[in-house]
């Protein structure tokens, strides 16, 4: 047998003969000291990740206007000169079907 095996073994023959009449409730007092300490912390920690889908999610806002007013102000300026979006395109496909068609 390996050193492993031997210290497997030894391992479930104390599990085998373990007590089983431990209490299974809380110690007297755990639970009120949890719930003191969360109460306690509540205005310090707790909110930290709030916080930070707050910010993440002003950010994800603000580059969504920033994004937009410049797509705004490109289609007015494109206007502007008086040539539409459509017509990029369609000189930048007549160009591709022009040289795949040589």
């Amino acid at each position: 047998m390996t050193k492993l095996d031997t210290k497997l073994e030894r391992l479930l023959r104390t599990a085998v003969s373990a007590r089983e009449d431990l209490p299974a409730e809380m110690p007297f007092g755990f639970v009120h000291r949890v719930i003191a300490l969360s109460r306690l912390n509540n205005g310090s920690d707790s909110n930290g990740l709030a916080r930070l889908a707050w910010r993440v999610g002003l950010i994800a806002i603000a580059v969504t206007l920033l994004a937009s007013a410049g797509a705004y102000r490109e289609m007015n300026q494109s206007e502007e000169l008086g040539e539409p979006f459509a017509n990029e395109y369609a000189i930048a496909d007549s160009a591709i079907q022009n040289a795949f068609s040589q």
